[in-house]
């Protein structure tokens, strides 16, 4: 009896944690309560295209992830996390602040710019394509595991902040999976943590793997990998 009054209370507590993960509030609900102004938003992701490059294309490396095309409630609430401090980035934490980009209006401006950049055709994938045992083992993993959130395809949703994954760099999203499952970072949505916490390593590398090379819909991909930014010429 004691054993299942534990379990319950664990689960209570599981729950209010996935629901405070959601819960509204602060800067974010009032970035995305403002009406973007696209022009400043270019000025604004001009302090942010040193890392992401002037079309929000990131790095294959994994070192900045491809911040072109996310969902605008995505790129509000990470933003607001880093600034609350409840998401650990040192490297970009000095550049989110207020006094490098601005208030909420200024989040509201940039991850609007940054969502109409058409994404990079050309993104980091892993090492196993179509046809190896590893992208079929991904594959059965995704669709047991993240469609619910993420979508068939990697779409994500707007609505309940689930970021967009496919065309995302391997490398990138390799190291924020494994932090998730670690407990690394401390603003993962806490369904997700319970249900990777028992990947192992080649689960989570399959799992990656086949999310590097779910195709983007032809209509949100630049024309090609040579494609420059205009706005920065």
């Amino acid at each position: 009896m004691k054993f299942k009054i534990f379990t319950l209370l664990a689960a209570l507590a599981f729950c209010g944690s996935a629901a405070a993960w959601l819960e509204g509030g602060g800067e974010r609900d009032e970035a995305l309560d403002l009406e973007p102004d696209l022009e400043n938003g270019l000025d604004v992701y001009e302090v942010c295209s040193g890392c992401h490059l002037p079309e929000g294309w990131g790095k294959k490396d994994g070192t900045f992830p491809q911040l072109a095309g996310q969902h605008r409630s995505v790129l509000i609430k990470q933003l607001a996390d880093i600034r609350e401090g409840n998401r650990d980035n040192p490297t970009m934490y000095p550049f989110a602040l207020p006094r490098a980009i601005g208030e909420a209006q200024s989040l509201a401006d940039v991850v609007a710019y940054t969502e109409k950049l058409p994404m990079n055709p050309d993104n980091g994938k892993g090492e196993w394509p179509a046809g190896t045992p590893e992208f079929d083992m991904g594959k059965k993993l995704y669709e047991d595991n993240c469609v619910e959130c993420h979508g068939k395809d990697g779409e994500g949703s707007a609505e309940k902040f689930y970021p967009k994954i496919h065309g995302q760099h391997y490398a990138y999203m390799l190291r924020q999976f494994e932090w998730v499952r670690d407990g690394k970072r401390r603003n993962a949505n806490p369904d997700m943590v319970e249900q990777i916490k028992s990947f192992s390593n080649k689960d989570m590398q399959a799992v990656i793997n086949y999310v590097s090379r779910i195709p983007v819909p032809k209509e949100d991909l630049a024309p090609s990998a040579d494609w420059t930014n205009p706005d920065f010429d």
